[in-house]
């Protein structure tokens, strides 16, 4: 058993090999309390109470299709599981999956093991919608929203709040910039959560408590610690995409409260408000949530700084019967790379399994670390203009207007900054991006991690889970369609034909090559 548990908590390792599932592992931060005398700007006007009734009534959305509750359920755990994803992925806590089953020990699970599931609740929750989808992800209108312009103007201690990133000392407003980008979540939202949780647009000395953990995330599963407005609003926006992604792709339904209540999402929401209303379930009782997600919650906060949330928006974000336009591999024509990475989460755990990863083709006899400068290029993968680069991050934009808030985006990650391609360029197919590396996110191996964007939305790269009326397009490069393994992050196989390949780590099978 002690082996087997080895060999389960490796897995679970390599599930962190991509993107920051866990940012505190990389990053170190501290917060600074204001120097005496410090500005405290202009702050916006009170807000006095809004008025629901002159704010638009948003419709419900289309009810999902009736499933039958059955009065129990089994899970039978897959390679490379954890407790507490398979508890996140039902709606459960890992105390009450330890007590339905008996366990002693969370991290002891084996390949095959059944996992019996509590009844699934039968009440459901509040059918109040706070935010339509299009004002939780950093879609159409997101990046016209000045960032900097607006936390200049407010009275509160964001104005002056700091933060180490990386050995980089950031201000608020650069956290909450990098942290819509990297998440895809609109800046509003994550600064409307930032009042509404601890008053940082507001109140110019919020307690200790309020400044360290702003949004009241305590110690991770992993025992990191969550000090620091960047993991504070990493953390906050992995759990608003879960809720959303959850959601609308892989059949979350219902959530678990700190008392134990369980409910079942109300089924005409819309997936903005359930992403916001699983965040808002975390380190909170049913009374407490229920005043949360109601009108006179978060609602009011929001509509008090950024008005009617469901005024001018562009709904659906996603439209029903999307195409993906055309694509090769990212890599050049010729060459053999590894697929080594099977559908997981864009950025984070909690985002779409909109990723897969390659690895290029080096002698890895020749280097001295599995994290290493590839001497082989990533490549464009369809024409575009090159939106955005960063630490390790290459945005290439497929309808070429420079906004990656709009049309189709594909995202590479860990790309080297020498050579890396520069933001403006506009490329044609094959056309250079980078040497693939470890650098940006998190990586214990050279490798390129590539996912896809549509107005912000994070597209899955297989869509097996897909409640009907979510169906997605699946990732389709020169021809090889991407299928992932249902409920297993990093599992799946590519299709042309007849041809299939297996995602697998390692250079040692020809069953993950591929070219063309």
């Amino acid at each position: 058993m002690r082996n087997l548990a080895i060999a389960i908590l490796m897995l679970a390792l390599a599930a962190l090999a991509c993107v920051r599932d866990q940012p505190e592992v990389i990053v170190i931060t501290a917060t600074f309390l204001p120097e005496p005398g410090a500005p405290q700007g202009t702050p916006l006007p009170v807000m006095p109470p809004v008025d629901t009734g002159t704010l638009i009534v948003p419709t419900a959305d289309p009810t999902r299709v009736a499933v039958a509750i059955p009065s129990a359920e089994e899970y039978v755990v897959q390679p490379g599981d954890t407790l507490s994803g398979i508890a996140a992925a039902n709606g459960v806590s890992v105390v009450t999956l330890l007590q339905v089953n008996d366990l002693l020990n969370p991290d002891q699970l084996e390949v095959g093991q059944v996992i019996q599931m509590p009844a699934p609740p039968r009440d459901e929750g509040s059918e109040f919608k706070i935010v339509p989808d299009s004002r939780m992800v950093r879609g159409p209108g997101s990046g016209g929203f000045n960032v900097t312009e607006f936390i200049s103007r407010q009275a509160g201690y964001i104005r002056i709040a700091t933060d180490m990133v990386n050995e980089e000392m950031l201000t608020a407003t650069e956290v909450v910039e990098r942290v819509a980008l990297e998440y895809s979540i609109d800046p509003r939202l994550l600064l409307a959560l930032l009042e509404y949780k601890s008053g940082w647009l507001s109140n110019p000395q919020p307690d200790d408590a309020a400044r360290t953990y702003p949004m009241g995330a305590q110690a991770s599963p992993f025992g990191f610690d969550r000090n620091g407005l960047y993991r504070q609003l990493t953390w906050a926006a992995d759990q608003l995409n879960y809720g959303y992604y959850g959601w609308k792709n892989r059949g979350l339904n219902s959530v678990e409260f700190t008392d134990g209540t369980r409910l079942r999402f109300a089924n005409s929401l819309n997936a903005g408000t359930v992403g916001l209303q699983f965040l808002l379930s975390q380190y909170n009782d049913f009374y407490t949530w229920q005043q949360q997600v109601g009108a006179d919650g978060f609602y009011r906060t929001y509509t008090g700084y950024f008005g009617d949330p469901f005024a001018g928006v562009v709904d659906p974000v996603v439209p029903v019967g999307l195409e993906q336009p055309e694509m090769m591999f990212p890599f050049p024509q010729g060459d053999t790379w590894f697929y080594t990475g099977g559908p997981h989460g864009g950025w984070g755990s909690g985002s779409a399994w909109a990723a897969i990863d390659f690895a290029p083709p080096d002698d890895v006899s020749l280097v001295s670390s599995a994290c290493y400068m590839s001497e082989f290029y990533a490549t464009a993968l369809a024409p575009g203009v090159i939106a955005r680069t960063d630490e390790g991050t290459v945005i290439l934009d497929l309808d070429g207007d420079g906004d990656e808030s709009t049309g189709w985006t594909v995202l590479y990650l860990h790309i080297a900054a020498q050579d890396r391609i520069a933001a403006g360029t506009t490329v044609r197919i094959g056309d250079q991006i980078g040497h693939p590396s470890c650098e940006g996110g998190f990586s214990n191996g050279t490798h390129m991690h590539i996912a896809r964007r549509y107005n912000g939305e994070w597209i899955p790269a297989s869509c097996d889970s897909c409640p009907q009326g979510q169906q997605r397009p699946p990732f389709v490069m020169d021809g090889w369609t991407v299928v992932g393994f249902t409920g297993q992050e990093y599992q799946g196989i590519m299709l042309k034909g007849g041809d299939r390949r297996i995602a697998e780590q390692g250079r040692l099978i020809t069953e993950n090559q591929l070219s063309w």
